[in-house]
């Protein structure tokens, strides 16, 4: 089971990696807003997640409720729409590199919350792969520069996603992952659905029905389905499975797939320190890995 759950981290990390392409599509190339493309990619998971779970609509009691609604909050419109909105307020590197702190994050309220010490080699082998994240983000020469609010906003975005790790915990061994899922959907629409309203351009939906412009229903259904549906119900699973933090230690590997993606699709070119970047990223993983493998021989 966790050689599969490994593998499954790896796919998760090959959709969300590559999202920002089919994101790019619609945002640029569309005219939808970041909202847009969330509540839109988000309703569709969740349509097709009721149909595989319709059987039981809510948890067992409303303190696991509020807990999925949390969830939904933090792994979805929290998360997303800050990210975005932190893009306008600082520099591109300083929002990729302040969000892929959520792993360390997570490790550090994993020791507040169940008062335990990280082993130091697993602390190394995160601190090693963030280094490797800071490499990659850095290597086209962009540096980082202090914007104390879309600074702040984007460590929100990472913080949501480290308490949406915690609290998932505690659902695992309870609910299945599909049921989770799906919730985690459902939340993060209803949470998202007033910036929607509020928001003053005009809606894009009506761009994912022409006939004449397939590549924007097609960038849509790669969101909804693989990166959202799919990848999120993975994700959950490995979770379960790996744990928080080993689980967690995978979202390293995002921006290496972002940048062979852009490399392939967009021309970009990768520098030295990217390359340096990938091996502190796989170099820092594998000391975790081997740590923890150790540890239970």
């Amino acid at each position: 089971m966790k050689i599969l759950a490994n593998i499954g981290a790896i796919i998760v990390m090959l959709a969300w990696g590559t999202s920002f392409l089919s994101s790019k599509v619609l945002m640029v190339n569309g005219g939808f807003t970041p909202v847009e493309v969330f509540v839109y990619r988000f309703t569709f998971a969740y349509i097709l997640l009721l149909a595989m779970t319709c059987r039981k609509i809510m948890a067992n009691n409303l303190k696991d409720e509020f807990m999925l609604f949390i969830c939904g909050m933090c792994a979805g419109s929290i998360y997303f729409i800050a990210e975005n909105y932190a893009l306008k307020y600082t520099t591109t590197g300083n929002v990729s590199l302040l969000v892929s702190i959520s792993p360390i994050f997570t490790t550090a309220l994993m020791a507040i919350i169940y008062r335990f010490v990280p082993k130091p080699n697993v602390i190394i082998g995160s601190l090693i792969a963030f280094v490797g994240v800071a490499c990659i983000i850095f290597s086209n020469g962009e540096g980082f520069e202090i914007n104390p609010l879309g600074d702040i906003i984007a460590l929100s975005a990472s913080l949501s996603w480290a308490i949406y790790t915690i609290v998932i915990k505690r659902l695992t061994p309870i609910y299945s992952s599909l049921f989770i899922t799906r919730k985690l959907f459902f939340y993060g629409v209803v949470t998202a659905l007033p910036l929607l309203i509020i928001q003053d351009q005009p809606l894009k939906l009506w761009l994912l029905f022409d006939l004449n412009q397939p590549q924007f229903i097609l960038n849509f259904l790669f969101l909804g389905l693989l990166c959202s549906a799919c990848a999120y119900w993975i994700w959950n699973e490995v979770m379960r499975i790996l744990g928080a933090i080993k689980a967690n230690n995978y979202l390293y590997v995002q921006p290496i797939v972002t940048m062979i993606a852009g490399y392939c699709v967009l021309d970009e070119q990768i520098f030295i320190l990217g390359y340096i970047g990938c091996a502190l990223i796989i170099g820092g993983i594998l000391i975790s890995e081997k740590i923890n493998m150790t540890a239970k021989e």
